[in-house]
């Protein structure tokens, strides 16, 4: 086989293989949105990769010998091809990733007063310091707060999750990679980001932005529990 039909069957079998894998189940309505564009993405990225691979291949066996090379030729209809081409991959990357990264349950931009969840929605507010968190529930009286391991926070599964976050002395990150959660928490600034957890499950959480020596005790835990279960913790939240 030679090395132009090696790189068409290599980049035809990442193909099928990527279109074919069995993505890790999404744990929220945020991670479903920004797994489904890495897969979008991939299956781009893979076949042009391989694409420029086996033709860079190609030219090295092919003229490893030659010890006289000749000036590559002008091929308008060639160049006009990779531009159009090129192009109409942009195109598609970019309405792709902006349907995804301009979506509420990936980029909440609303401020306080558009916040308003409906009956049983979850609103959090998650303050950062050096070098821990106080995550609260307004209108609850409930108060979750600690470092080192940090604070656990409970929320119902199915349901809209609002969280506010701010920061009281540096910039921090506010990052729970599985829930697809991320945001800065930024002194004198406040940052809404908002998800729907499907799965129940407990996911860790951190701060995701350098802020000192214990940075990386930096550490919260979200529990994702049924209606019920998130209800009694409430109440015994409010009882101790």
């Amino acid at each position: 086989m030679n090395a132009r039909r090696l790189a068409a069957a290599s980049a035809v079998t990442a193909m099928l293989v990527t279109l074919l894998a069995d993505p890790v189940a999404a744990q929220s309505t945020s991670a479903e949105l920004i797994n489904g564009l890495n897969q979008e993405l991939l299956i781009i990225g893979v076949p042009i990769t391989l694409l420029v691979e086996g033709i860079l291949l190609y030219a090295v066996i092919k003229f490893k010998g030659n010890d006289d090379p000749k000036p590559t030729k002008e091929n308008r209809r060639l160049e006009i091809t990779w531009t159009i081409a090129t192009a109409v991959i942009l195109l598609f990357v970019g309405v792709a990733s902006y349907g995804v990264m301009a979506d509420e349950n990936v980029e909440f931009t609303g401020g306080e007063e558009e916040v308003a969840p409906e009956e049983n929605d979850v609103l959090i507010q998650a303050q950062a310091y050096q070098w821990g968190w106080d995550m609260s529930y307004p209108g609850e009286n409930v108060t979750v707060s600690g470092a080192g391991q940090g604070p656990t926070v409970v929320v119902p599964a199915n349901q809209d999750i609002y969280v506010n976050v701010s920061s009281r002395d540096v910039i921090h990150g506010f990052h729970v990679p599985e829930l697809g959660m991320k945001s800065d928490a930024i002194p004198d600034q406040t940052n809404y980001i908002k998800t729907n957890a499907s799965e129940t499950g407990t996911y860790q959480g951190y701060c995701s932005e350098y802020c000192g020596v214990a940075h990386s005790q930096m550490y919260f835990t979200v529990e994702v529990v049924d209606q019920a279960e998130y209800n009694e913790w409430l109440d015994e939240q409010r009882g101790s």
